[in-house]
């Protein structure tokens, strides 16, 4: 009953996801109707709709060269930092951790701001080697913090993902400050942005993502027997410190590659899987696939309200995520208190 019931919701998300995406591909400056939004999306293909009205090159253009791409690459974007957020919180049994209070997104950030001032985004992966590079230097130093022998103290880690925010924001305001002619740049990188999205960013972030969550499903077990505890973990025959790397590893990958791409979108991982847990439990073999439909939905609505609450300008649409996400973190932390009170 219970599995039939998950599969219909399930069915009932991807539906969702599917009608939103359509209205991100409507929604932007130019105003096209859902009838010529459509025809515009199968045109490529010879198909002309009898109920739609002919469409302009131009119109064509809009979509499937400017919207379309930017609307992929948010549904991917959103599925991948949520899967890195189920990962991070059954790794560390944490419910507060998440790529962006980690400090991982915030590390890849300053990596792709290092990169912009010294010139190298015009080389080939040149912000993306530097964003993985410094977001990996950013884990390290989280971990190395929060560790005591080989356990890693979760309330520690959370502590040190904070802290290392606030540092890395403030290099990063330094280096707008002394690098002035690439302030605009880093800002974008900082607060986040879908506006310069293209076939190939998508690309390369669809490509990650995909081999990043295949990676995760394959470690789902190992995250299952982590959630008990690494002793437990241990006995049942898990290698844990090579899972810990591997997960952290795989993550920090998606994450830095999404950032490199969009700049720094926050608390996705920290607010999709707690939401899909109230509807499959914590078993994360059923909770990536609703993690990966429930991220693209969170992020294709924070790209939908970017554009549309203030048009022609647009939001960031890291700023409409942190708007949801940062009252959810309060929320978590006032029921983790609640706990340690009981």
């Amino acid at each position: 009953m219970k599995r039939t019931r998950n599969r219909i919701v399930f069915a009932l998300l991807c539906i969702v996801a599917a009608g939103l995406l359509f209205v991100d591909c409507i929604v932007g400056v130019s105003t096209l109707s859902a009838a010529k939004a459509l025809q515009a999306l199968v045109s490529p293909f010879g198909i002309s709709l009898p109920f739609a009205p002919s469409v302009s090159e131009n119109e064509i253009y809009i979509v499937l060269f400017l919207r379309l791409p930017r609307v992929l690459f948010s549904a991917v974007a959103g599925a991948g930092l949520a899967v890195c957020g189920m990962a991070f919180q059954a790794l560390f049994r944490n419910p507060l951790s998440d790529p962006y209070v980690l400090g991982v997104s915030s590390g890849a950030s300053l990596g792709a701001a290092v990169a912009i001032v010294l010139g190298a985004e015009s080389m080939i992966w040149g912000v993306g080697l530097s964003s993985f590079a410094f977001a990996v230097l950013t884990v390290l130093i989280i971990i190395r913090i929060s560790s005591y022998g080989n356990r890693i103290h979760t309330s520690t880690l959370l502590l040190a993902g904070i802290s290392i925010n606030f540092l890395i924001s403030a290099i990063i305001s330094l280096l707008m400050v002394l690098n002035k002619e690439q302030m605009e740049k880093i800002t974008f990188w900082t607060m986040g942005s879908l506006s310069y999205i293209d076939y190939k960013d998508l690309a390369m972030v669809a490509c990650t993502v995909v081999i990043g969550t295949l990676a995760v499903l394959f470690h789902s077990r190992d995250l299952n027997a982590l959630l008990i505890g690494n002793q437990t973990a241990q006995s049942l025959g898990v290698n844990v410190e090579r899972t810990k790397r591997s997960i952290l590893l795989i993550c920090t990958l998606m994450v830095s590659t999404i950032v490199s791409c969009s700049g720094v979108i926050g608390f996705i991982g920290l607010v999709i899987p707690h939401m899909m847990r109230t509807i499959v439990g914590a078993d994360n073999r059923k909770l990536l696939p609703f993690s990966i439909v429930g991220g693209s939905i969170f992020m294709t609505i924070g790209d939908i309200l970017s554009k549309s609450i203030i048009p022609p300008s647009e939001i960031p649409p890291g700023s409409i995520t942190a708007l949801i996400g940062a009252p959810f973190f309060i929320y978590l932390l006032f029921n983790s208190k609640k706990r340690l009170n009981q």
